[in-house]
């Protein structure tokens, strides 16, 4: 088990293959295991470092620093204090929002950002008023709360132990996560977008209810040279729902990302 200290909170990280750096990101409250079905694949090419931001996973679970601004900070001090060369930045839903936010304060240690399933701004005024509720009933009962959230993540279809899995490690997880998802409520990335200098590409289930595909497409349109890649028949968890699907786009969207750079 490897860890690396940052802030004074030690991460739990994965570092395998060699080449081109790609860092993992998972989404809120689950951990790195969430890109177990990508391994295989992208450590035959690239240096994959996959980390369990604070609060989540294996990491230490501190009381203090688990914002969005402190997660970034993190990412600073991971990228540079593993040697990672402009590394290739994946993340799903909140890990979405770290990267996009990591890359508009440090393009110069970001080689290009995938956000899967983010960065997840709220459309509308009614979807902030039920991440508000959500922050609140999280304290009143963890267990049942996210046990009747999880669900709506997926498509129709999917896997019940993919839900049962996520259910488990979001339930594992520390409640210093959940000041988080009322962040999450008014934070939009849109005003500086056009600003971001480095290259994004948004990859997105077709069939998300939790961020819809429409906010992808609004993202891109105002970020230059950004792509969006649908995968189809996916909710909000594509690496998870259709893992082969998902690593095809991802790989062809890295390699598109290395030539734009």
């Amino acid at each position: 088990m490897a860890f690396v200290e940052v802030r004074g909170t030690r991460l739990y990280y994965e570092d395998e293959g060699d080449g081109p750096a790609v860092l993992l990101l998972h989404g809120w409250g689950t951990s790195g295991r969430v890109w177990q079905s990508q391994l295989p694949d992208l450590i035959r090419d690239h240096r994959v470092v996959t980390l369990d931001w604070r609060g989540c996973g294996r990491s230490d679970r501190p009381a203090a620093g688990n914002t969005i601004a402190g997660n970034v900070a993190d990412l600073v001090e991971v990228i540079t204090g593993l040697g990672l060369e402009k590394p290739a930045v994946v993340g799903s839903s909140m890990g979405a929002v770290f990267g996009t936010e990591l890359a508009l304060a440090r393009p110069d240690l970001v080689g290009g950002v995938v956000a899967v399933d983010g960065p997840g701004y709220w459309p509308s005024e009614g979807m902030r008023d039920t991440v508000h509720e959500v922050t609140a009933a999280l304290l009143a009962d963890r267990p049942g709360l996210v046990a009747s959230w999880v669900p709506n993540w997926c498509a129709p279809g999917a896997s019940a132990a993919l839900v049962d899995w996520t259910i488990r490690q979001i339930v594992d997880s520390a409640g210093y996560i959940d000041p988080l998802i009322g962040e999450s409520a008014t934070w939009d990335p849109r005003p500086r977008l056009p600003e971001l200098s480095v290259p994004i590409a948004y990859v997105h289930g077709e069939l998300d209810l939790q961020i819809p595909l429409a906010v992808a497409r609004t993202c891109a349109a105002l970020t230059p040279a950004a792509t969006v890649h649908v995968v189809a028949g996916c909710g909000h968890l594509p690496h998870q729902e259709d893992p082969v699907a998902f690593t095809a786009v991802l790989r062809d969207v890295l390699a598109g990302l290395r030539v734009a750079v």
